[in-house]
Formats: structure tokens, C-alpha cells, sequence
């Protein structure tokens, strides 16, 4: 029963990465639809991602209520609403509709299945689990380009996305029963009643939330800004930029499939800090001011990899360091602060380069992994000394 459960699990997050990426491939052909500007597309993401914060910083109530099962389902189901109202969409305005449900229950799965795992699994599921989650973001854009070639449209692509998420919603419902027993026998160990006022006293949360804003300001802006910087910076050829792109991503979901088979032996803290060199390596060479390209190629691969184990482990050490009663209410609190990190750096970033260069892009992203770096190793020295 744990096995099938754990498999459950995996499809809930496989679920979660599907749409992820699909707004940005499909948005310059949703435009000419919707009688919209390209520059909206900055909105939709807006209203998801408050979504997504709301509800995981909500979603201890939600689970204390109805239990993790439940949570998952119901986020699931909203996200497959959420992907055929985008099916569906006459204009602008239903697509903002539309993003509530989806960004909504991305946030309280995401929140509940990280903690669960977190508690109840090792270090090595939790690298599984994310990597579940780069394969749903791979799938996602697949589905999409299949639905154009076959002339479906994107209105087709999100109707195909929502058949496939409307089904793992049914999955869920009928598994729920497997949560139910264990959880039953569970409640009492991770039942949490502290107040945000009582979770912001504990010691490290603050550094807690630091770390898993930057995390996500680097590696969010460094998916969405290496081709831009490739090309303008060294007049890398389009195609060559965006398969060096799409390798940063695919490092990170391959690496944290191999970080599952050594998480255990080495220990998060262990992972975090070698991912962290490696990250920081990367970065140096992107960063290096040589003419080739060749360095910052490398770097990318590299910062991808090293990318790798951080953000699974930095998830697995919350109830290690705040406790199983807490680590729901603050797993919540760190997802929302990192959809937050996500949200806010690479607009800024888009600042730096329309007003100062794109040649910023390594040191840029070099002083949230400092930041990072410093919070996580504070953070280890108060769990020390408790």
C-alpha cells in the first residue's frame, strides 16, 4: 500500500509540472486570438502565481481539515478546470477567469505533497518526486506542439492537457482512501495549531523563507533568460541559445533522478552544498568576460545540475529543522515565498538588461545563490545548536 501510494504521489506532481510551461510556448499564437498584446501574458502569470501564494500559505488549514488526499484531488481537479476554461476561452478576460483555479490548487498541492514527503519518505523520493514534476513540464509543451501540428490549435493543446489532468483528478479520487489510512495513524505525530505569529518567532524561518526565495529568483530567471543573454550577449545563433536553454532544465530533471540514488548515503545538507558549488562554478564561468560563448555554455549545463538536488533537499530538511508539528505550516509559507522569488526576479532582471546590459546575467544571479548559500549554512547552525 505505501509503494502504490508513493506512485500516487509521483503522478500528483507529474500533474502539477503539466501546465507549467505551456503558457509561454503557447501564448504568441493565444494572442492573435484573444485580440490581445503579448505583454498580457505578464498578468495571467501574475494572477496565478497570487493564487498559488494564497493557497499555500492556506494550505495547513485545508489539509488540518480535510487531509492531504482530499487537498490533492480537489488541486488537481482545479487545475484541469483551469486548463479547459483556457480551452474554452473566448478573450482575455476568461483566460484571467480561468488562471484563479489553476494557480490555486498549484499552491496547496505543491505545499501538502512536499511535506508529506518530507515527513513520511526519504531524501531520495523527495529528488524523485521533483523530478516527476520537470517530466509534467516536459509533457505539458509536447502536447501543446502536437496539438498545432495537427492544425487542433492551441484551444485543441489545452483541451488535450485538461483530458490527461482530468483524468489523473480521477485517480486521485479514487485513491484517497489509501491517504486515509494513513494518515489516520499519523494526525496526532504532524497536527499543527500555531498561529503565523507563533511560526514567524521560530528560530530560522526567516532564513528558511531567504533561502527558498533566492532558489527559486535564480534558477527562475535563469530558464527564462539564458537565450535572450546568449544572443544578445555573444550573437549565439537562436537555435543554439534555446538548446542550451532547454539543457539547463533538462540537467535539472536528470540530475535530480540520479541525486535520488546518493541523497541518502551523502544527507541533505551534503547535497545542498555540493549542488550549491556547482551552481556557484556555473555561474562564475557565465559570468567570466570572455568574448567565446563557450564558457557560458558550460556554465549552464553546470548550473543546471548543481541545481539539481538543492531545492528537493532544501524541501526535506523543513521538519528536521522546525519539527513535524510545524513543517506543514511552513513548508505552506516557503512555497508561497518561493512562487514569490519566482514572480519578482526576472522582471527585474528584464530591467537590468533593457537599462544597463544582458552581460549582468552571471553576477545577477550570483548574489541571490550568495544569499542562498549564507541563509542555508545560519539556518544549519541554529538546528545545531537545538
Amino acid at each position: 500500500m505505501a509503494s502504490l501510494l508513493l506512485a500516487i504521489i509521483y503522478l500528483a506532481f507529474i500533474s502539477l509540472g503539466l501546465p507549467d510551461s505551456v503558457l509561454g510556448s503557447a501564448w504568441p499564437i493565444m494572442v492573435v486570438d484573444l485580440n490581445a498584446e503579448i505583454s498580457y501574458m505578464g498578468y495571467v502569470s501574475i494572477i496565478i502565481t497570487v493564487g498559488t501564494i494564497v493557497s499555500s500559505v492556506f494550505s495547513t488549514k485545508l489539509i488540518n481539515k480535510i487531509g492531504t488526499g482530499w487537498v490533492t484531488a480537489i488541486s488537481v481537479s482545479l487545475t484541469a478546470i483551469g486548463l479547459l476554461g483556457f480551452g474554452l476561452s473566448k478573450n482575455f478576460i476568461m483566460i484571467c477567469v480561468m488562471a484563479l483555479p489553476y494557480g490555486l490548487g498549484a499552491g496547496a498541492i505543491d505545499a501538502a505533497l512536499n511535506n508529506y514527503v518530507a515527513v513520511h519518505y526519504s531524501s531520495r523520493h523527495m529528488s524523485w518526486l521533483h523530478c516527476c514534476w520537470g517530466l509534467g513540464a516536459s509533457i505539458g509543451p509536447y502536447v501543446m506542439g502536437l496539438a498545432l501540428k495537427l492544425n487542433k490549435g492551441w484551444r485543441g493543446g489545452y483541451g488535450g492537457l485538461a483530458i490527461i489532468q482530468g483524468v489523473l483528478a480521477i485517480v486521485m479520487f479514487a485513491t484517497i482512501f489509501l491517504w486515509k489510512k494513513r494518515e489516520n495513524s499519523l494526525t496526532e505525530e504532524t497536527a499543527n495549531n500555531s498561529s503565523f505569529k507563533e511560526i514567524f518567532k521560530t528560530k530560522g524561518v526567516i532564513f528558511a523563507l531567504i533561502t527558498f526565495f533566492c532558489y527559486c529568483a535564480f534558477e527562475t530567471t535563469a530558464g527564462l533568460w539564458a537565450t535572450t543573454y546568449l544572443v544578445e550577449q555573444f550573437n549565439t545563433p537562436k537555435e543554439t541559445a534555446t538548446l542550451f536553454a532547454s539543457l539547463f532544465y533538462l540537467g535539472l530533471t536528470f540530475g535530480r533522478f540520479l541525486s535520488g540514488f546518493i541523497a541518502d548515503k551523502l544527507g541533505d545538507k551534503k547535497m545542498i552544498r555540493i549542488g550549491s558549488i556547482f551552481i556557484a562554478i556555473g555561474l562564475i564561468l557565465i559570468a567570466l568576460p570572455i568574448k567565446s560563448n563557450i564558457c557560458s555554455l558550460i556554465g549552464l549545463i553546470t548550473v543546471g545540475v548543481g541545481g539539481a538536488p538543492v531545492y528537493p533537499c532544501l524541501m526535506h530538511t523543513t521538519p528536521i529543522h522546525f519539527g513535524k508539528e510545524k513543517s506543514q505550516t511552513i513548508m505552506g509559507m516557503q512555497t508561497a515565498s518561493a512562487y514569490l522569488g519566482s514572480t519578482v526576479a526576472p522582471p527585474i532582471f528584464g530591467f537590468v538588461v533593457q537599462y544597463i546590459s544582458a552581460y549582468l546575467f552571471g553576477y545577477f544571479m550570483l548574489i541571490f545563490v550568495f544569499l542562498m548559500i549564507l541563509c542555508t549554512e545560519l539556518l544549519n547552525r541554529i538546528n545545531a545548536k537545538n
